[in-house]
């Protein structure tokens, strides 16, 4: 398995991870931004951090049979975990705000299903998968994920397992440190402000 600086490393070379100035979706500002698409752009450095991921999620989850994906984030790394781990993996979309299943895609009562993301902060998106599985009969063994940034701030009710954990700070426009406010922000991410 990848050690924290290895994976740390990683993450910064495919520019994951990036300093500067950001303006989150939330409207918060932070020092570092997480974009784990650019890590999976780059499948010669994201296998190592899925097979380490794979491993962790090995030692921490005696069995299920399925994985579910929020999409679009957690697509890619559920596939490649499913990959890696020989299980089916499907992904739920958005579908007039709210995630469904779709594609014939079919979670059946009494499985055990994995829910994997590329970054979990809010869990939000793990809450949403959730309810499908629950919805069905089904049993959430538990969270897996490259990052997690929630500091056990989320309302999920079972282990989140994630290659790396990163406490990145988040601010208001109007608490901003002096580090923050002498240098431009940008809105980066894929949801509109």
């Amino acid at each position: 398995m990848l050690s924290y600086e290895e994976s740390l490393k990683i993450l910064k070379e495919t520019k994951a991870l990036i300093d500067g100035h950001f303006i989150l979706s939330s409207g918060l500002h932070s020092p570092r931004y997480v974009q784990c698409a650019q890590l999976l752009s780059k499948p010669h450095k994201a296998f190592k951090i899925c097979n380490s991921l794979a491993e962790k999620i090995k030692s921490s989850f005696e069995e299920f049979d399925l994985i579910l994906s929020p999409a679009m984030g957690g697509v890619i790394i559920g596939y490649d975990i499913g990959r890696i781990l020989n299980k089916e993996t499907i992904f739920s979309e958005r579908v007039d705000g709210k995630f469904k299943l779709r594609r014939d895609f079919l979670i059946k009562k009494n499985n055990k299903v994995l829910i994997i993301e590329d970054v979990i902060t809010t869990g939000k998106s793990s809450l949403e998968c959730s309810e499908l599985v629950n919805s069905v009969g089904a049993k959430i063994v538990g969270y897996a994920c490259i990052i997690d940034r929630s500091k056990g701030a989320t309302n999920l009710k079972q282990e989140i397992v994630s290659q790396i954990k990163l406490d990145i700070p988040t601010y208001t426009k109007k608490n901003l440190p002096k580090s923050l406010s002498s240098i431009e922000a940008v809105k980066p991410g894929s949801r509109s402000l």
